[in-house]
């Protein structure tokens, strides 16, 4: 019966639908039946804010689903993501840096540093996996999780010895809140990396049964693999640079939607993409409702009900392991 829920069209009748009641959830209300009757400034809330809002979930959300897609794939480990691996950590760090040296740098300026911060530290946490012996799916994303909370450290201390935590703090707690026209457009860019990620889905899946497989098929693992790397720590630094942090969206999306339709990337990748707008729409609706007329970040939200799902997750495979 669950199962017949994660189809692609369900999915997306109920993205629509909770797209709808996002944009009229707030503290100023708007009701559906007056959207031809609304006032100026009602117009400019729902154009200016709501609408924004909606659109940057969607991108946000699926974005990110997709990226723990690939890394999954591509690092044969169902528990890794951009959250395991410490990329999300890397790209805040970037922030920081370009922060602190170029005080009045850009959105686009922000973006590079923490491209290129997340980027290579996604590379060398596949280093390190990859000149480890021990390869146990659960000791892999723990290594990228101690990896992530020592760069998260040095932020900190960073952020602390230049008087840059409170302005760091943002990036901490990922919150739409702010996102507003003119400052979420950013996010577009995430757009044609999610095209060529679905160019290259049928090479991430050979990719993802081992690079002997791989070469002996004639392609060409490393470059392949660099190419999913990038997409991943580049879409990972957008959402870090416009949103903030959202822990553990990719990695139990991409989880749920395995158990329910396998583990091929070109025939879940929309499918991801979907479900993991839905669930930060989900998240982020409740954040809204729940101490109105206050509002709880959605990256807490999607912690605490991420984190439970992780150790599920963990217990679920510990359990068909004994």
């Amino acid at each position: 019966m669950i199962g017949k829920l994660f189809r692609l069209d369900v999915l997306i009748v109920l993205l629509l639908l909770l797209s709808v009641l996002s944009m009229f959830v707030g503290v100023v209300e708007l009701h559906p039946r007056d959207i031809f009757s609304l006032s100026e400034d009602q117009q400019s809330i729902l154009l200016n804010s709501r609408l924004p809002r909606t659109v940057s979930i969607i991108i946000a959300g699926a974005s990110l689903a997709v990226c723990g897609l690939i890394m999954q794939q591509l690092t044969r480990n169902k528990f890794v993501s951009p959250t395991t691996a410490g990329t999300m950590d890397w790209a805040q760090l970037g922030i920081l840096i370009g922060l602190v040296f170029f005080p009045g740098v850009s959105m686009l300026g922000r973006l590079a540093f923490a491209s290129i911060l997340a980027v290579a530290g996604t590379l060398l946490f596949m280093q390190i996996i990859n000149r480890i012996k021990f390869k146990d799916i659960i000791f892999v994303p723990l290594i990228g999780l101690m990896l992530g909370g020592v760069v998260s450290s040095i932020s900190t201390f960073i952020a602390l010895r230049t008087n840059m935590l409170q302005a760091i703090s943002g990036w901490m707690h990922g919150s739409f809140s702010t996102l507003v026209a003119g400052k979420y457009e950013i996010l577009y860019i995430s757009i044609p990396l999610f095209i060529l990620a679905l160019l290259y889905a049928n090479q991430f899946t050979v990719a993802g049964m081992g690079e002997d497989f791989s070469k002996n098929l004639g392609l060409n693992y490393q470059k392949v693999l660099y190419i999913g790397l990038f997409i991943t720590a580049v879409i990972t630094a957008l959402v870090v640079v416009s949103v903030g942090m959202l822990p553990f969206l990719g990695l139990i999306v991409p989880n749920v939607v395995s158990v329910f339709r396998g583990d091929h990337l070109r025939s879940t990748i929309f499918l991801t993409a979907v479900l993991g707008a839905v669930f930060v729409m989900i998240c982020d609706v409740i954040g809204r409702v729940v101490i109105y007329p206050y509002e709880i970040s959605v990256g807490l939200t999607i912690a605490i009900i991420g984190g439970f799902v992780f150790l599920f997750l963990i217990f679920r495979r510990a359990g068909a392991n004994a």
